[in-house]
């Protein structure tokens, strides 16, 4: 349920921001328009929001900003406290993708970087289950990283691994990063319109309506 990956963040949680803010040339191409991606989410959201992986709360920020009320999902101990300390009035619990407290509202659901910690099967079966709690108009925005096809996803492994960015070669082959076709089919088994626009070389933003 994703929460394999969830020690990762125990050690990331010192450098994460240096990283999205561009600092780390291995994964500048990765967090490329960062602030203008979580903008995009925020500018998508409606209503009362459900974040999963608030990390250290940057996407948070934004939805607290635009006026939205938000409950914060986090599986990671260590970015919990982060984003407590940085919004003391926010609630902040223990969860992850699949695993959460329903809540007695909701009208989206977001995330930003954290849906590939689901293999595609997982996938559909968040997203079957988001779309039993949403209303009729309800949403999903996510965005992540997301390949047109399987041989694009391999052929961007190449070029990393060939300038030497091993890291992000090897998370490539080791989190569950999956194409567009396949979401668009998850999404619509769901029961949800979706569009898909891509943000960088990476990440592409998922914009859901249930129907």
């Amino acid at each position: 349920m994703g929460r394999e990956f969830v020690n990762i963040f125990d050690d990331w949680i010192h450098s994460y921001d240096a990283s999205v803010s561009g600092q780390d040339p291995e994964y500048r191409d990765v967090f490329d328009k960062y602030e203008e991606i979580l903008s995009a989410v925020a500018s998508k959201s409606i209503g009362t929001i459900v974040e999963f992986g608030t990390g250290t709360g940057n996407l948070t920020a934004k939805l607290i900003d635009a006026g939205f009320p938000v409950i914060g999902i986090e599986p990671n101990e260590a970015m919990r406290k982060v984003t407590a300390k940085r919004f003391p009035e926010l609630a902040i619990v223990d969860g992850d993708l699949i695993a959460f407290e329903t809540p007695q509202k909701v009208d989206t659901f977001v995330s930003s970087y954290v849906f590939h910690h689901l293999t595609d099967t997982e996938k559909e079966n968040a997203l079957a289950t988001y779309a039993n709690i949403l209303p009729v108009g309800g949403k999903i925005v996510f965005a992540d990283t997301v390949f047109v096809s399987e041989e694009a996803k391999q052929a961007q492994i190449t070029k990393e691994r060939a300038r030497g960015y091993n890291n992000v070669a090897d998370d490539l082959e080791r989190e569950y990063y999956t194409t567009v076709p396949v979401l668009k089919q998850a999404f619509e088994k769901a029961g949800f319109e979706v569009q898909f626009e891509q943000m960088n070389d990476y990440v592409w933003l998922m914009d859901a309506t249930k129907k």
